[in-house]
């Protein structure tokens, strides 16, 4: 009689919670599948690529081109066919239209994942919606913002809709996730007591969560930001995604790329320095 090999068994710490084993097998697995993907798509990309350069593509004068337009947007920036102020504006444009959609979509995504997480509702309806979230997950927001413009026509409309869609599905997953984490018990004994859903999500499921929603929806904001600069021109919506692609597609100014390049990093630089400040403060509050 052949006996069943034993499968060995790695103890786990949860952030929240007590431990749990994970068999070393099924990471094993999941670790061999994960490098094989990456392997395989690793050779379909150097099989393809030489079928994807041009034949009369000269790498040399490449790289020689692309370090001049780096030298003249980074050691010589300069503005010609517009004020600064006018990209101070654009870049403005921008932060709002990141800053609305975020909103518009912490919003609705909070009321989504309250109906999705496992602790309030029943698997079935949970599956639904993160199902449904999933498919618009799938979808590229860029693309999002361009169907919406069939519908809309090109401008902010589309840019609104698009990106706040998208970032519903991003944050409902996110914020279930979030809730899902939260100790069973707590919610168990609660509804024991008998005492209405409201009272529940106010006094155990938001006082838990408010670091993680914070924290979740400031990821969100950076993502959304870059989502508006790059949409500026494609569903014309304005802003600095606009100006850059009118200085280097329409003037071929690398110098006045340049300002814009600057203006973005400086704005990512203030957004990480908040992002630092908001974690301290969420650990010192936790503390």
């Amino acid at each position: 009689m052949i006996k069943p090999e034993k499968s060995l068994t790695m103890m786990t710490q949860t952030p929240n919670g007590p431990q749990f084993s994970i068999p070393l097998r099924f990471r094993d697995r999941r670790r061999i599948t994960v490098y094989l993907t990456l392997m395989v798509l690793g050779g379909l990309t150097l099989l393809t690529l030489p079928s994807m350069i041009p034949s009369h593509f000269n790498l040399g004068a490449a790289i020689q081109s692309f370090g001049a337009n780096l030298q003249l947007m980074f050691l010589d920036p300069h503005l010609s066919n517009t004020t600064f102020m006018a990209l101070l504006k654009a870049l403005l444009d921008s932060i709002l239209l990141a800053f609305l959609t975020t909103l518009l979509g912490a919003v609705i995504a909070f009321g989504f994942a309250l109906a999705s997480t496992r602790q309030l509702v029943p698997t079935w309806l949970t599956l639904v919606i993160q199902s449904g979230m999933a498919l618009i997950r799938a979808v590229p927001t860029v693309l999002w913002v361009l169907i919406y413009s069939v519908v809309f026509g090109l401008g902010a409309n589309a840019a609104v809709i698009g990106i706040t869609f998208h970032s519903v599905a991003y944050l409902t997953k996110v914020y279930a996730d979030s809730m899902d984490e939260l100790d069973s018990d707590i919610v168990t004994s609660m509804q024991a007591m008998g005492l209405p859903r409201g009272t529940i999500i106010r006094q155990a499921i938001l006082p838990y969560l408010i670091p993680s929603l914070l924290s979740w929806t400031f990821i969100r904001f950076e993502i959304n930001f870059a989502d508006a600069v790059a949409i500026g021109a494609a569903a014309g919506a304005g802003g600095i995604g606009y100006q850059l692609f009118m200085s280097s597609s329409f003037y071929f100014d690398f110098r006045e790329v340049g300002v814009m390049v600057d203006l973005i990093l400086v704005f990512a630089v203030i957004l990480e320095i908040i992002s630092y400040r908001l974690r301290a403060a969420t650990h010192r509050t936790d503390a």
